[in-house]
């Protein structure tokens, strides 16, 4: 065989090539592992993001309703001297004082509750009411004089008191419709704070106030009693 014909046959492959594997290396790998938990972590970061972005869109957007209906009861106060709306308070002020120990409405105070409670109603009935209007709680309160306890029960008779003058049907005075009572019942709650959160003077503090409270986000409103009314309108407080 000539030198020609011997260099022109394929070389053999060596044996430690022949069974070598064809691997990335560990540092490749890490690398690529890496670059994936990036991805995956940037992706994740901006879907959380997008989230709680919107979700603050919606608290702004909740803020803006309830200030929206507040201020909507601000303007009906007008035709109300002494009541004022304080953030999300209804203030009734010296339209409907009491006097000391006593849960008693005059006439003139309690046709003023039934005058003016229909404007906090028509609030509640508004599209932004009917959205977020959770319930209206009647808070009484007292002055100093007298023990907590005592005047926790004393409190409570007040709040209890606005609730008998606008349950009251015909033949009272300004006396509410039907439509009118029954959203009271559904709407209305009673509490009492004894004399916490005192007034300047004895006289401010034996007062009544409404505070509105509004759903959170993606709370619901539970279901109305869609019950008719019960015809008897006699105030416990007085039996």
């Amino acid at each position: 065989m000539s030198l020609g014909k011997r260099n022109a046959l394929p070389r053999r492959p060596r044996r430690d090539e022949a069974e070598r594997p064809f691997w990335i290396s560990f540092s490749d790998l890490m690398t690529a592992l890496m670059v994936l938990f990036l991805v995956a972590m940037t992706v994740a970061l901006l879907a959380i993001t997008d989230e709680i972005s919107a979700t603050e869109d919606q608290k702004a957007a909740r803020e803006d309703d309830i200030a929206k209906l507040m201020a909507s009861l601000q303007i009906a106060t007008a035709d109300f001297p002494g009541i004022t709306v304080r953030g999300r308070v209804v203030d009734f002020g010296d339209r409907a004082r009491f006097d000391s120990n006593s849960h008693k409405l005059s006439e003139a105070q309690a046709r003023l509750l039934r005058t003016f409670v229909p404007k906090v109603l028509a609030a509640a009935r508004d599209p932004l009411g009917e959205k977020w209007l959770k319930r209206i709680v009647v808070e009484g309160f007292a002055d100093a004089r007298g023990s907590y306890l005592h005047n926790l029960n004393l409190s409570l008779q007040r709040s209890e008191r606005v609730l008998c003058v606008l349950m009251a049907g015909p033949p009272a005075p300004d006396a509410l419709n039907d439509t009118d009572r029954q959203q009271v019942r559904d709407l209305f709650l009673v509490s009492g704070a004894s004399f916490n959160a005192l007034k300047e003077s004895a006289e401010e503090s034996r007062r009544i106030e409404l505070r509105l409270e509004f759903l959170e986000l993606g709370e619901t409103r539970g279901p109305s009693r869609q019950q008719p009314l019960d015809g008897d309108s006699r105030c416990p407080l007085d039996l």
